[in-house]
């Protein structure tokens, strides 16, 4: 039968774990009516949330089991694969009435740290360094995600702190390349279900590639959450802020809209500090003190790195000329692109492309 999981916000002051375990026998009490299958549950009791995973014909079973049982129906419901729950949930312990706890004995939130590392070989000396990131990964408990491109990892946490400690040794790793090699690297914590979506982390795994795509290279960025996260754990790391840039709510909202403002206008030419100013509706002031806060860049030079990023990965698929890829970017001519390409990577375009057509 199919795998599904689901989300519960509780709005009660009273909330406690042993009302959600006396839910869940209720569950077991009226599961088979609806042929679903209770395996295993997590308790946000701070957020008060409760996540379910279940066996089921179909969503609406899962949906009448719980109606039927308590009356505490979810939020939202989601169907997720074995590798999907294997990735992500599977860390940890189950203990009596099927409630997950970590390996340390404490209750599992059911919260993740998701990583994403995104790199650029520009010699292509260095690809073994992907390999060695991995193994930290693995060292410090995390999870790989399968991943469609090779110049990009995603792993998921169970522990913040083992996050953290991951991202502190993965930078100290690739800091010593001496040239031609970039990284990117951001942390984000968040539920396995949101209110809305369909996917397993949905909201989480959009958070961390905002930071990644907008994030100064070489920096570990990682969201508030994490950090608070992190602290209530035993293993609390000592974060070194000279390298970690530390993203509260209110940046990243901000984030996210300059996100979404640069990835509809970076292929029109005109765009330019003060139309971004505009879109924002900050002042020029405003948008520049922001930006270099939180990328070290001011607008403009941040419109052109982005530019200069996508264009990587328009190169590597190799079906365009590089003359196309300027224009569609936004560059006013392939002679302007191919000089702030090569003084930007130390690489022409042409010469980045081979790399990567081998």
């Amino acid at each position: 039968m199919p795998l599904f999981m689901d989300i519960h916000k509780v709005d009660s002051d009273d909330f406690t774990v042993k009302d959600v375990i006396q839910a869940h026998l209720h569950d077991l009490a009226v599961q088979e009516r609806f042929g679903v299958i209770q395996r295993k549950y997590w308790v946000n009791e701070e957020n008060k949330m409760v996540f379910c995973l279940m066996e089921g014909p179909n969503k609406e079973a899962c949906h009448k089991t719980h109606a039927e049982s308590h009356g505490m129906t979810a939020c939202n419901i989601i169907e997720v694969s074995d590798d999907e729950y294997n990735i992500f949930m599977a860390q940890g312990s189950t203990q009596k009435e099927d409630l997950a706890y970590t390996a340390n004995g404490d209750l599992d939130t059911g919260f993740r740290t998701i990583m994403l590392i995104s790199t650029s070989d520009f010699s292509g000396n260095y690809r073994h360094y992907i390999k060695e990131t991995r193994s930290l990964i693995d060292k410090f408990h995390g999870k790989i995600v399968r991943q469609p491109n090779e110049d990009e990892t995603m792993a998921s946490f169970l522990l913040a702190s083992d996050a953290i400690i991951a991202a502190m040794a993965i930078a100290n790793l690739l800091q010593t390349i001496p040239v031609n090699f970039e990284y990117r690297l951001a942390l984000v914590s968040g539920s396995p279900v949101d209110e809305k979506g369909v996917d397993l982390f949905e909201e989480t795994k959009k958070k961390v590639r905002t930071l990644c795509w907008v994030g100064l290279s070489k920096v570990v960025y990682m969201d508030a959450i994490t950090e608070v996260l992190s602290h209530k754990e035993s293993n609390t790391p000592k974060i070194n802020h000279a390298h970690v840039k530390i993203v509260n709510a209110t940046d990243f909202l901000f984030c996210e809209k300059l996100s979404l403002i640069l990835n509809n206008e970076l292929n029109d030419p005109n765009f330019k500090g003060d139309v971004l100013s505009h879109q924002l509706h900050l002042s020029k002031a405003q948008t520049y003190r922001k930006i270099k806060s939180l990328t070290g860049m001011s607008p403009n030079t941040m419109i052109r790195e982005l530019r200069l990023r996508k264009s990587l990965r328009a190169l590597k698929c190799n079906d365009q000329t590089v003359a196309e890829i300027a224009y569609d970017l936004g560059f006013n001519s392939p002679t302007y692109f191919t000089r702030v390409f090569r003084n930007r990577y130390d690489v022409l375009p042409t010469s980045f492309a081979r790399l990567n057509a081998v």
